[in-house]
């Protein structure tokens, strides 16, 4: 672009500033590009900010106590931009074990395969100090009536073998369905942990099976499990030949699928508007923008979500997807497990919303629920937000083989962290306050 020679004198005042602007002058616009555009926000410069400064996001993991449940408030307040990302653990776990009662009701006729007027049920628990699981074992055990109290709460202790009723961590439960009561019994639950200290292990889970199927076979009338991966190994290892209806959590793709053939249901955690929001909290951060933009209140590309998917808690600083059930009645609306949340799958404006650079760990690569689901959603949704994510999967068991590849935090604008256990998150801040 030619412009018009100014002044001797005028040049010689502004020479330095010609020299220093006049090559971006000279640039053509892009086409459609409206060129009195604002500037580009960058309200995190990467070299500027302290690593202790910059956001962060907790998900799939709550910092908390695992053998009280207790939040560890300090990680979950690190600094003003930290949030935590998961699911509505409890309103969840109610939903599973209610699915499991209602199924039982409807399908009493065939469901007691010996006829001995006994429910039994073997419960796939896995982490016995993970919130989640503690949660869903518990809303299985309220929804038939086999919980008993502990410290105020249901107890989620495996019970090992249960298969007269005698096991003190559970009680036989009671329902009555169409004039006649039926004792319901948890013939078994253990922690599915691998040798090398894994837990939620799918292998684990399909070989336990094979031992209670082995023993007390023709007692187990339903396999309930606290997530879908362990629920589809026991399914393929057992239950689908013996047509014994399962149920898992997570509403992974294949176990959708495997509702046609007898998988008895799951609980889709909206993986969908959790890994949204999981990106979600660190773009509004980077762009110094309220937290709620893109969330609550549309952003300017128009996403936004209803308050029928989510809840915030302000208090424990943490957003929550809430589930669905997911049956035979509903399952075709649950096939691709990766698909966008519609409401929030508009492409951000990079000139309004620069690409920053993201570090984020999916703590156990082999996990069937955040590798095939979780991670995929994210790798969907970190194009449209314009964010440059680095995934670092770990092995599952030892935090040191994630923690050791934060090497250099300085590199990056922001964090989301899925650390292995709960109770670890100072391992992670450690790094970050050097």
């Amino acid at each position: 672009m030619k412009r018009k020679i100014l002044s001797v004198t005028m040049a010689a005042l502004l020479c330095l500033s010609l020299a220093a602007c006049g090559e971006e002058a000279d640039k053509p616009a892009k086409d459609n590009q409206d060129t009195s555009a604002p500037e580009v926000k960058d309200n995190t410069n990467t070299g500027d900010v302290a690593n202790k400064d910059k956001p962060l996001v907790w998900f799939n993991r709550q910092p908390s106590n695992s053998s009280t449940g207790e939040l560890d408030m300090a990680a979950l307040s690190y600094n003003k931009d930290t949030y935590y990302v998961g699911f509505d653990a409890n309103q969840g776990a109610e939903l599973q074990g209610t699915m499991v009662k209602d199924y039982i009701e409807a399908s009493i006729d065939k469901i007691d395969r010996n006829g001995d007027g006994v429910i039994g049920y073997v419960l796939a628990i896995g982490d016995i100090g993970h919130n989640d699981s503690i949660a869903r074992t518990r809303g299985v055990r309220k929804a038939l009536g086999t919980g008993i109290d502990k410290d105020g709460a249901i107890n989620s202790d495996p019970v090992g073998t249960n298969t007269d009723g005698s096991a003190s961590a559970v009680q036989d439960g009671k329902l009555d369905i169409g004039g006649k009561t039926y004792t319901v019994r948890e013939l078994a639950s253990q922690e599915m942990k691998n040798s090398a200290g894994a837990t939620w292990d799918a292998a684990t889970a399909g070989n336990a099976i094979g031992t209670w199927s082995s023993s007390f076979g023709e007692q187990i009338d339903i396999v309930v499990s606290n997530n879908d991966g362990m629920g589809m190994s026991m399914f393929n290892a057992w239950s689908k030949d013996n047509k014994v209806p399962t149920f898992g959590y997570d509403a992974n793709s294949d176990a959708v699928a495997a509702i046609a053939e007898g998988y008895g249901g799951t609980i889709s955690q909206h993986a969908d508007v959790q890994a949204y929001l999981t990106l979600r909290v660190l773009r509004n951060a980077l762009d110094g923008a309220d937290v709620d933009t893109g969330i609550g209140t549309a952003d300017d590309a128009g996403n936004v979500l209803s308050d029928d998917v989510y809840r915030y808690s302000e208090e424990q600083r943490s957003y929550y997807a809430l589930n669905v059930a997911v049956t035979a009645d509903n399952y075709n609306d649950f096939t691709d497990s990766t698909k966008v949340f519609d409401p929030v799958s508009k492409q951000l404006d990079e000139s309004a919303h620069a690409t920053k650079k993201v570090w984020l760990d999916i703590y156990n690569a082999s996990d069937n629920f955040l590798s095939s689901t979780y991670q995929p959603l994210l790798q969907n949704y970190d194009d449209l937000l314009n964010l440059d994510v680095d995934y670092i999967g770990g092995d599952g068991q030892t935090e040191s083989n994630i923690t050791n590849r934060l090497g250099n935090p300085g590199q990056y604008d922001a964090f989301a962290i899925n650390m292995v256990k709960t109770d670890n998150a100072a391992s992670y801040t450690a790094l970050l306050n050097q």
